[in-house]
């Protein structure tokens, strides 16, 4: 059997899977949530499908930070007797936000591809350093391993120029490389294919919009099995407002804190990264906590406003930009698991002929579709499975399917 650990680290989160790929079958997971807040959550968990029975241990520790969360959580899968040695891994898979414009596929880590994950880490602050740092204590705590890097940005690499070229000064944008390179593509190319087997049509044929909804939020366009847009930019911080992160804004309103109003670029920095989003707008940067104050809080209550209207914009103009739509999907956290979200963000798209099945939609779990028979678009919810497809690619880059 191929055995991979896959180490996905977030901005606010870490998971960790340990698969055999070979069946595509979950052995050992866990998973540590709100990362730097005063209390987290810690769980991790062994399936019966270790010989042993299913056995899950969880915590509300404080985690410090990534390199604390890994830590605790090796400690917890030993007491498990699901520590990665006692399974027989044989390689550790990673995901990397950035890959800046070298990286397109999947690769083997080296040195130099560290020192190059660590010089993208201007472009992703939140996440690189984050990626980077499960590589380096997973090489220290489990030495001897592969290590496999996989980037957030490769699906989207292929963006046609019309969609990735910033309007600025062509040689400024050509010196350093400054274009749209879209994030979260992992879950993007897994859930398309995903949708595209839901509903037994090729996935090359089909046009589909995918909302990846977490704490990081995305939204992709994809036409005929190829990505021809995408929310995110140069940067995580562009598109959907998200947990801490705006989304789109006025460029020229960080001009004016920079030249006017005296922030340094680190505080611009702070503010944009971890002061904004539902945190800047609400005070609650977790999508669960902002739904039990939306119907009660004025704050909570535009922060969701403007999550809707911020969603609907990029659903009508990924439209335009596909001429016709076969599929919409939601995914990640918030896709997955808020139906008011889902049913918000389409009420105004009945003209085009999308119709929500309101049961299907509040009640289910798993892949399912949630719109109506008559409905002239599919709209689905379907998981997105970023640990197996990094595992996939654990495969291919180290040949380990045999």
């Amino acid at each position: 059997m191929t055995r991979v650990l896959i180490i996905n680290s977030g901005s606010s989160s870490l998971k960790l899977q340990i698969l055999d790929t070979a069946v595509e079958e979950e052995l050992a997971w866990a998973l540590v949530e709100r990362i730097g807040e005063p209390s987290g959550i810690l769980t991790v968990r062994r399936t019966d499908l270790t010989g042993m029975p299913a056995e899950e241990r969880t915590e509300k520790p404080t985690i410090e930070d990534h390199t604390a969360a890994l830590a605790r959580v090796l400690e917890l899968a030993d007491e498990l007797e699901v520590h990665p040695t006692d399974l027989g891994v044989e390689a550790i898979g990673h995901r990397v936000v950035h890959g800046g414009p070298d990286f397109h596929e999947p690769v083997l880590v080296t040195p130099e591809v560290e020192a190059d994950i660590e010089e993208l880490e201007l472009l992703a602050p939140l996440h690189n350093p984050a990626n980077l740092r499960g590589i380096r204590v997973a090489r220290d705590l489990l030495p001897g391993l592969p290590h496999v890097a996989v980037f957030d940005t490769g699906f989207f690499h292929t963006l046609p120029a019309a969609a990735h070229t910033y309007a600025i000064d062509r040689e400024t944008a050509k010196r350093w490389d400054l274009r749209r390179y879209g994030f979260h593509g992992t879950s993007h190319e897994f859930v398309s294919h995903r949708t595209a087997a839901v509903l037994g049509r090729p996935h090359g044929e089909l046009n589909q919009i995918v909302l990846h909804l977490g704490n990081g939020a995305s939204a992709s366009a994809i036409e005929a099995g190829r990505a021809v847009d995408t929310s995110m930019g140069l940067t995580p911080l562009e598109g959907l407002v998200m947990g801490t992160r705006p989304g789109d804004l006025d460029p020229g309103l960080i001009i004016h804190l920079i030249r006017d109003r005296g922030m340094s670029p680190e505080d611009v920095s702070t503010l944009l990264n971890r002061q904004s989003g539902l945190e800047g707008l609400s005070g609650a940067r977790d999508f669960r906590e902002l739904l039990t104050r939306v119907d009660e809080d004025d704050d909570a209550g535009l922060a969701y406003d403007v999550v809707i209207h911020r969603l609907r914009r990029y659903i009508g103009g990924y439209w335009a930009v596909l001429g016709t739509v076969d599929a919409i999907t939601f995914t990640a956290g918030v896709g997955e698991n808020v139906a008011r979200l889902r049913a918000d963000a389409l009420s105004t798209l009945g003209s085009w002929g999308v119709e929500i099945d309101a049961d299907a939609n509040e009640n289910g779990s798993g892949e399912r579709v949630i719109s109506t028979p008559g409905s002239k678009v599919a709209v689905l919810v379907v998981p997105t499975d970023e640990e197996l497809a990094i595992g996939r690619a654990c495969d291919d880059v180290l040949g380990l399917g045999g």
